[in-house]
């Protein structure tokens, strides 16, 4: 750990990134955890750019079914524009899955789920969408541009203890309290409205952070995840996941931090031991498990990671529907 001079403006990047450089993350073990049966209905619950879906496109029968859903309104616009009869496509929250699923009829049909968590790389390198610290422009965050409350939004009315709580629980950003002070300071002076002025006020607030990784980078993460409710909406979604899986149906998840990762292992903890504490005496029969785990956790590849530098820190786990 080292203290360094903040980022320049100079250092603020603001060539917007093409839909052909998105890279989806683990694509080869997510849809080798996925699919398990070339005429199923599967669901991409996060399609991005829409990487992933194209490859189960590519793997299932003329007979099988794709439900791809995304919040960003961008993205829907990608993958409406993929000609395949065998493609059905939803905008709005993974939270809505199971009523759409209901509305077509396919609860209890599905055959596998994938939810690539985290934001795609379109949405941080378009300066206008506001996620990156790296590149300046409006400070926004919204996944769905349609909702009312933005990160600028939210930091010009938030108190410096809501800020701070927000830093430390959704950022893990030990100096939380440090850089909500300093947030609530600059603010009095400017209204904070861009990536770049926000980096930079968490950046001279910083005492100390990694040499490989920006001081803000746990900022912007958690104001992100306030933004887009996003614990609480995977939450949701996984509960809603076991309801329309078919029996032997899939569910593989990629997360990219370890709040993420640990609502993912609490929900297969939790299915894994039928409601009940593991460390409660009863026989194996009076367990009620609706899922078994597919193999351990998996992470990208050395070479992916060369290619890649967002797999870095991908973390995939698949189970399987019991009951």
């Amino acid at each position: 750990m080292k203290r360094a001079r903040p980022p320049k403006k100079s250092l603020f990047q603001n060539d917007d990134a093409k839909e052909g450089q998105h890279q989806p993350v683990l694509l080869g073990e997510a849809l080798t955890g996925l699919i398990v049966d070339k005429d199923g209905i599967y669901i991409d619950a996060t399609f991005g750019r829409g990487g992933h879906s194209r490859e189960i496109l590519n793997r299932i029968d003329s007979s099988g079914v794709l439900i791809c859903i995304d919040k960003d309104h961008e993205a829907i616009q990608v993958a409406k524009k993929l000609d395949d009869e065998r493609l059905i496509v939803r905008q709005g929250s993974f939270t809505k899955l199971k009523a759409w699923v209901e509305e077509l009829n396919y609860k209890g049909k599905i055959s596998g789920i994938l939810i690539d968590l985290g934001v795609s790389s379109p949405q941080l390198d378009n300066s206008s969408r506001g996620f990156s610290f790296l590149r300046d422009g409006p400070l926004d965050m919204r996944m769905d541009v349609g909702q009312p409350l933005s990160a600028t939004k939210w930091l010009k009315n938030a108190k410096e203890g809501e800020i701070e709580k927000v830093l430390r629980e959704y950022g893990e950003e030990r100096f939380g309290g440090r850089i909500a002070r300093a947030i609530v300071k600059e603010r009095a002076v400017e209204p904070i409205v861009t990536t770049g002025r926000l980096a930079e006020i968490v950046s001279r607030a910083h005492p100390k952070w990694d040499e490989h990784r920006h001081p803000a980078t746990k900022t912007f993460q958690a104001i992100r995840i306030l933004v887009n409710n996003e614990l609480q909406e995977l939450t949701d979604c996984l509960e809603q996941c076991l309801d329309v899986l078919s029996i032997g149906g899939r569910l593989v998840v990629i997360s990219f931090h370890s709040l993420e990762d640990r609502i993912v292992k609490s929900f297969m903890k939790k299915h894994e031991c039928g409601g009940l504490p593991d460390w409660l005496p009863v026989c194996e029969e009076q367990l009620f498990r609706r899922i078994k785990r597919v193999g351990g956790k998996i992470r990208a590849s050395q070479e992916e990671i060369n290619n890649n530098q967002r797999s870095r820190s991908a973390i995939l786990r698949i189970m399987e529907k019991l009951k």
